[in-house]
């Protein structure tokens, strides 16, 4: 079985499209997604639809990110201020009533985003959406942590050297490139964020091989690496 992980969507449905092509997952493939599905891409409707006709197909498993979990705060709480400064307001755009005078999440959307789990692993890798504390193990983080470190820490990114038993794949943090260290890989390349420079790719990663996938916003032009 072939696991391949997949980085922050963001909204970006057509650049996903263009990466399950270019990937053309098999049925023995599992995917893998560390998550921030929605928010600020034109397309977070799309999205998630999209990954559940994936999942119908393939087996799949979605991590939850910030995003998500911004999400699930304003369903739950009405918490809308952070959401909102944090590309919320596209997402919402997404979900208006053909009319434009509601906001409508289908059932089976929320229900999606509830499910999405916090961290998953095996017996090579372990997957998150920000990272862990670098100085703690695996076990240690998920012992005294949640959360507050599994979907928004990023310190782990400017360490010299890390006390996990495995190697970490996450996203979160924007790169021009994907990071493979030895414990280290971040797969989130900023699809999203195509207007800058050096941005505006999404990428996977096939594992154990560690070889890396990408398609450019929009177009979706591949480069292998």
């Amino acid at each position: 079985m072939g696991l391949i992980a997949i980085g922050d969507i963001h909204g970006c449905a057509a650049s996903l499209d263009a990466l399950l092509n270019e990937i053309e997952p098999t049925e023995d493939d599992h995917l893998l997604f560390v998550g921030d599905y929605i928010d600020r891409g034109p397309g977070s409707r799309a999205v998630i639809d999209r990954l559940l006709e994936l999942k119908e197909v393939h087996e799949c498993t979605f991590l939850r990110g910030n995003h998500e979990a911004l999400m699930l705060d304003y369903l739950d709480a009405g918490a809308f201020n952070l959401w909102r400064i944090n590309g919320g307001i596209t997402t919402m755009q997404s979900y208006l009533s053909e009319d434009g005078s509601e906001v409508v999440i289908p059932e089976e959307h929320e229900a999606f985003v509830r499910n999405t789990k916090l961290y998953y692993e095996t017996d090579d890798f372990f997957f998150v959406h920000a990272g862990l504390k670098a100085d703690l193990t695996i076990k240690e983080n998920i012992d005294q942590f949640g959360e507050e470190v599994f979907l928004w820490e990023r310190a782990h990114l400017d360490a010299d050297s890390f006390a996990w038993e495995k190697p970490v794949v996450c996203g979160h943090t924007p790169h021009a490139e994907p990071i493979n260290r030895d414990k280290l890989l971040m797969i989130d390349t900023g699809c999203v964020y195509h207007e800058q420079p050096d941005m505006g790719t999404l990428t996977a990663v096939r594992l154990p091989e560690r070889s890396f996938i990408e398609v450019s916003y929009a177009d979706g032009t591949p480069a292998v690496r």
